[in-house]
């Protein structure tokens, strides 16, 4: 995973928007990448659960690990061996999949460690983003950011047909996808209408997945 030292707002953001997609009745929940634990914090308060967190940056992690449950540190392909099978009812992926040099492998991985009805929650940034977009389309500019939708240490891109693709491959039942932070534009609405809906989906700075697995694990 590669996550280089950020700029401390990074590992600060709260994302209530993200709530909303975690289950009423989670009980035990991880948080990977969880930065200094604020959104883990909102979510042991709003659920009254067990929150655990894992995070690659140290620093954020000894943080986090004041607020939470229990937190681990270091590269979560190399934590998840770690986790007791079977425990969790919610993982969180909140902008951290494309993070990882192979996501996929990742989200197969940590089916064993859900519970019987237990699900993933991320978030994921949208390469197909209206501004990204028109940037690649109009102007020739792929330029990296140190954060955003081309964050330097993105190692991953994903549209909403590619994470309908990933989740289906891996034999998830994808509960839930739905676009989050949408482009307010007037341009944007004119090209859509134009375009009799083509980009609709390109309003959207990331989307909200919950899915499920429907296997568990390694045969």
């Amino acid at each position: 995973m590669n996550r280089s030292r950020k700029p401390e707002t990074y590992f600060t953001h709260d994302r209530q928007e993200m709530l909303d997609f975690i289950p009423a009745d989670a009980q035990r929940v991880l948080d990977v990448g969880c930065g200094e634990g604020t959104f883990g914090c909102q979510v042991k308060q709003s659920r009254n659960a067990e929150v655990w967190g894992a995070e690659l940056d140290n620093a954020a992690a000894h943080i986090a690990g004041q607020r939470l449950d229990k937190v681990l540190s270091g590269d979560f392909g190399q934590l998840i061996s770690e986790l007791p099978d079977g425990y969790f009812d919610c993982m969180i992926f909140n902008d951290v999949l494309e993070h990882f040099v192979d996501p996929f492998t990742i989200l197969f991985d940590v089916k064993t460690k859900l519970s019987e009805h237990g699900v993933v929650v991320c978030s994921i940034p949208n390469i197909r983003y209206f501004y990204t977009l028109k940037r690649f389309l109009f102007q020739g500019e792929w330029k990296y950011e140190d954060a955003g939708i081309l964050d330097r240490t993105h190692l991953r891109f994903f549209t909403q047909n590619s994470l309908i693709d990933m989740f289906e491959s891996l034999e998830y039942d994808l509960i839930c996808i739905k676009g989050i932070n949408p482009a307010l534009s007037w341009k944007f609405k004119l090209l859509n209408a134009a375009t009799f809906g083509f980009l609709s989906d390109t309003q959207y700075y990331q989307f909200a997945c919950v899915a499920m697995p429907r296997t568990k694990g390694r045969p």
